[in-house]
């Protein structure tokens, strides 16, 4: 830096004799006098890239959360609920500064950018008293405002302004995209990521507003032309109104109208609600395509795709496999390329739950293995949750899915991995086979990485880590995934509490494993907390309740742990409650209770246990021969026990 400095400074003649002295070694080229001077083509760049760039350089940080996250230990989302709360949280804030800038346009009016943005401007507000024109109306049906829109249309109606048809044609494009209905905001990411699936379940059915300003704004039309026959026909087939979209292409082809390829395809996704019959459906299919043939349309990927979906509602499983097979090389012919939404349709026809398995995932990783995707059709974002839930539920194998794993984080891959959705539906099929076929050791790895800022596990899939436990003897990792189960809401579910309890109970340390050194004090603080948590839920009135044989557990983990005296306040708990607890303590956990007073000597919880015994009907023999083979029992403890088991009993 200081030498540039300095040549700079100096004369030219002067640069060779400072670089020699400076010990710097360069070699220059003699100028080429006559040599142009290009200047490279400009290259449009995003107002992200550099930030992009600059991301690039630095791997993910698995301990981080999010970056939409607030980076502090109380607003870190630890469970599904507060992620999406906390984004959404954020995203209302958003919407009430919008609204503030609406409200109080006033305070908005100065632009200080420059060029101005026209986003940070409050928006203008039409109103029944407003001077409108056909400029306003393309304005805003450039700008996708819908609803202002169709105000501004009805403005000019009534106020009898004449307006073109190529304007009413760019409304009906508009209203049937979507439905006369004002879609949400694009600024609104977290909204979409988290409600879109919510969106797909609610439009099981014809949404299709049948006689609104679509089907007026058509009939003014005239003539008709292609363009506004494919705005009704995609709006329609989009909305599923399926018949009448069919009626209508029927009759753009008897009047000879050209219709485009796209409107063809929109047709060909609903002929599965056309007919009823595999054979109905694909005879339907080949007659549309045979129609796109007579007149000249080349098919495109949305074709293909179209095709695809249409074959992936066949029950026959045999004419499905033969339809797909005979598509996709004459589409390759064609010059059309699968993507990764027309392989989402190749598993979902080919790995069937019911039907014989296929190993057409292992032929669809070798071909695209490696590459970097770009969007290209709206189920290109399926793939990945469906390819992993073949790996897991079809065939079962690891490797696979763990090249599926390595393609999704290739290049900008990840971007395809769809709404919050999808994600979380990937890797619960993913650490759930991996926690099926690996080592925990291996498993733990896996889960570290991924767990929480990734995937937060449900009960479906705690329940599966702690199966593999169960299985792998790994009982000193239970305390780790408890405290996971607390930070992840998970302590009011019943079936997982008591699976943990069994580990815990079931399987004694092994004194000659430094791993399980401290496992019966860790034990007894995940009794103790579960029991105080269980607790605290009952007084919330929340769907969790103790059990006989729960409380039992952790009376057995609080003894064997050296809580005598937490111990004795769980017995007393369930001497109290033991009208209202369904079920009772094992006859196991009432043994080492027994034992534990004796070590203890506290004579007094013993004999309590054994009335306690008594009352539920157990076989007290065994409690009783230990209190008082164990005990130098005074008179009044010793007339006690003779009252619950019998003066025969004793003299034996």
């Amino acid at each position: 830096m200081y030498l540039s400095r300095q040549l700079r400074l100096l004369p030219r003649a002067n640069i060779a004799r400072s670089l020699s002295s400076s010990g710097a070694h360069y070699t220059t080229a003699a100028p080429a006098e006559d040599a142009p001077i290009e200047i490279p083509n400009r290259i449009e760049r995003s107002p992200t890239d550099l930030l992009q760039a600059l991301a690039g350089t630095v791997a993910r940080d698995h301990t981080a959360p999010h970056y939409k996250y607030h980076d502090d230990p109380f607003l870190i989302p630890m469970s599904n609920a507060a992620k999406r709360s906390y984004a959404m949280s954020k995203e209302s804030g958003r919407k009430a500064a919008k609204w503030i800038k609406e409200e109080h346009r006033e305070l908005f009016m100065h632009q200080e950018a420059q060029p101005a943005i026209e986003k940070f401007a409050p928006s203008m507000v039409y109103t029944e008293d407003s001077v409108v024109d056909e400029n306003s109306l393309a304005k805003l049906i450039s700008q996708g405002e819908l609803k202002d829109a169709v105000l501004v249309y009805n403005l000019l109606e009534q106020k009898g302004n004449p307006i073109s048809p190529e304007l009413k044609q760019s409304l009906l494009e508009l209203v049937c995209f979507h439905n006369n209905e004002d879609p949400l905001p694009e600024e609104y990411i977290e909204e979409r990521w988290f409600l879109q699936n919510n969106r797909r379940r609610e439009r099981s059915g014809k949404t299709w507003k049948d006689g609104d300003l679509a089907e007026k704004l058509y009939s003014e039309i005239e003539p008709k032309t292609p363009q506004s026959y494919a705005s009704l026909i995609r709006g329609m087939a989009k909305y599923l109104q399926c018949e009448r979209a069919y009626a209508l292409l029927q009759e753009a082809g008897e009047k000879q109208v050209q219709l485009d390829t796209n409107t063809f395809n929109s047709v060909i996704e609903i002929v599965s609600f056309l007919k009823d019959t595999a054979e109905q459906r694909w005879q339907l299919c080949t007659e549309l395509l045979n129609e796109m043939s007579q007149q000249k349309l080349r098919p495109n990927l949305g074709t293909l795709n179209a095709v695809l979906q249409c074959i992936s509602t066949f029950g026959n499983f045999k004419l499905a496999r033969t339809a797909a097979l005979q598509a996709l090389p004459e589409f390759k012919q064609l010059g059309v390329n699968p993507s990764l939404g027309s392989y989402y349709y190749l598993l979902i026809i080919f790995c069937r739950e019911r039907g014989p398995v296929s190993h057409v995932i292992v032929d669809i990783l070798n071909d695209i293995s490696g590459k970097e995707f770009q969007i290209q059709h709206p189920k290109d974002t399926y793939f990945f949750a469906t390819a992993m839930d073949v790996c897991r539920n079809h065939l079962h194998d690891k490797s696979l899915a763990k090249k599926v794993d390595e393609l999704l984080h290739t290049g900008k891959n990840y971007d395809l991995v769809g709404d919050s959705f999808k994600e979380s539906v990937y890797y619960r099929n993913y650490l759930a086979l991996l926690c099926q076929t690996e080592s925990f050791d291996d498993f733990m790895l896996s889960y570290d990485l991924l767990v929480p800022n990734i995937y937060i596990p449900e009960p479906g899939i705690m329940e599966e880590i702690l199966r593999a436990i169960e299985i792998n003897g790994g009982v000193e990792y239970v305390p780790r995934i408890w405290s996971d189960m607390v930070v992840f809401d998970h302590t009011h579910r019943e079936s997982l509490l008591l699976y943990v309890l069994r580990i815990l109970v079931d399987n004694k340390p092994n004194p000659d494993s430094p791993a399980q050194a401290q496992l019966p004090e860790q034990a007894a603080k995940v009794a103790l907390d579960m029991f105080e948590r269980v607790e605290e839920a009952i007084r919330r009135l929340r769907k969790v309740s103790f059990t006989g044989q729960m409380l039992g557990d952790i009376l057995t983990l609080l003894v064997r742990g050296g809580s005598y005296d937490k111990a004795t306040e769980v017995f007393a708990h369930i001497d109290k409650n033991q009208h209202r607890i369904p079920g009772t303590p094992s006859l196991n956990a009432l043994l080492e209770f027994v034992d534990a007073s004796v070590q203890e000597k506290s004579p007094s919880q013993a004999l309590f246990a054994l009335q306690y015994a008594v009352e539920n009907n157990f076989d007290s023999r065994t409690l009783a021969k230990r209190i008082h083979e164990g005990f130098t029992l005074n008179e009044t403890h010793l007339s006690k026990l003779k009252s619950l088991v019998g003066e025969s009993f004793l003299d034996k």
